[in-house]
């Protein structure tokens, strides 16, 4: 499963998930929504994404602006995390597997399922 983390600017937030689940394993990447962002969306990154987090509730909003239709068969999940944190800060870190693996755990089990069936 591809992992696509946002945030706005691409330097704190969605870098660090991206480290996070890359060192467990997934494919990640990370991308900002600003137009200043270190490493800005683009429409290639959501075709490559099977599942999209987004930090904050704008960030979804942003990318529906921008990306609607891509989007129309994607996971896609707000993470409610503010940009409170620095790269790899060990709260940020404890959040992001707080609210990512549960999803990924989910996922990962219908899509057994339903490759089982």
């Amino acid at each position: 499963m591809k992992l696509l983390f946002v945030c706005s600017r691409n330097r704190w937030r969605s870098p660090t998930a991206e480290e996070v689940f890359r060192r467990k394993g997934w494919q990640t990447r990370s991308v900002g929504t600003s137009p200043h962002a270190r490493r800005r969306v683009r429409a290639d990154d959501l075709r490559w994404a099977d599942v999209v987090f987004a930090m904050e509730a704008r960030h979804r909003q942003r990318l529906r602006a921008r990306f609607g239709r891509l989007l129309d068969h994607k996971e896609l999940y707000v993470l409610r995390i503010r940009d409170l944190y620095r790269p790899m800060d060990p709260e940020l870190v404890s959040l992001l597997r707080s609210r990512v693996q549960p999803i990924l755990t989910r996922l990962s089990a219908a899509a057994h399922e339903s490759g089982s069936a």
